[in-house]
């Protein structure tokens, strides 16, 4: 194809879009407040998985050792439990260490409570904090290091602590909200495709005389269907644009206006910059993708004359 050929068929689709206001306005608006319609939707599912991120990232494996461990179990233990594959990080966590982090969580009432328990009175065990690779390897992890345990004699560690039931209760409460998350995403972006594809063909459809005319003085069918597809992708841009712009706007106002009171309640919304390029990339992608879809779909049924 001729670059003269593509210039045509860019500025008669162009044409077309200008030409045809009120249907272009229509195909316009259809395809914006269906696209800020799913476009909410995708938001609320991003945070909502980001959240469960953050609350899967915090789950670690607290393993507590008896009172008599010596140095040197205490150096081997650390050995072989960081040598687990799934073991990401291990800090040793002395007793005295714990004493000092008890009293400044407990506060002001922390040091009457804990008063006296310091040297030989001090009740707490020596620990290991442990986090993992993978969160919901938890378990598997904390099932190898009281197999280590269990392999010595004298049994150095007292207990291996998780939050058994509650973690596995957590991941797949979880796993459902991704799940349901999903689900409703991809039935409103089905939802909006064809409703956004069906009002585009009632623009194609109002112009079927110009297609047959076209046709009938032996215009080819590619010659024919350029201009609509180049306009098709132009109402998907312009349709796509608006609701991209308005959603991340908002986004931003509303990271900027609730983000103290968000880190008050240990919440994080997805950083701007992620949100910027999946709804940008994603929103754009399905406009310009229906847009396309529903010209050819529609311009073709014309085409046999």
């Amino acid at each position: 194809m001729r670059i003269s050929t593509v210039l045509r068929h860019i500025r008669e689709g162009c044409k077309n879009v200008v030409r045809n206001g009120w249907m272009s306005f229509a195909s316009i608006s259809s395809i914006s407040i269906s696209l800020f319609i799913l476009g909410i939707f995708l938001l609320l599912t991003l945070n909502v998985n980001y959240l469960a991120e953050q609350i899967e990232s915090q789950v670690e494996i607290r393993v507590y050792l008896e009172v008599n461990t010596s140095k040197e179990q205490i150096q081997g233990l650390q050995a072989e439990i960081s040598a687990i594959p799934q073991v990401e990080k291990l800090l040793f966590v002395s007793k005295e260490e714990g004493i000092v982090y008890l009293r400044e969580k407990l506060g002001e009432s922390g040091k009457q409570l804990l008063e006296g328990f310091d040297g030989d009175n001090n009740p707490l065990n020596d620990s290991f904090t442990i986090e993992v690779v993978e969160p919901r390897e938890v378990a598997s992890v904390a099932q190898k290091i009281n197999e280590i345990n269990n392999s010595k004699a004298n049994k150095p560690i007292y207990r291996v602590s998780y939050g058994q039931g509650t973690v596995e209760t957590m991941f797949k409460v979880t796993q459902i909200i991704r799940n349901v998350g999903l689900v409703l995403v991809a039935g409103l972006a089905l939802t909006a495709m064809f409703l956004i594809a069906n009002t585009i063909k009632l623009t194609i459809i109002a112009r079927r005389r110009e297609i047959a005319i076209m046709k009938l003085v032996g215009a080819t069918n590619s010659f024919i269907r350029w201009p609509f597809f180049i306009e098709g992708a132009l109402l998907g841009i312009i349709g796509s644009v608006i609701p991209v712009a308005i959603l991340l706007y908002g986004y931003w106002q509303l990271m900027n206006s609730t983000q103290l009171d968000l880190n008050l309640l240990m919440i994080k919304l997805l950083p701007f910059e992620q949100v910027y390029y999946t709804m940008s990339v994603l929103l754009l992608g399905i406009g310009v993708m229906i847009g396309i879809w529903g010209s050819t779909l529609s311009v073709r049924k014309f085409l046999r004359v």
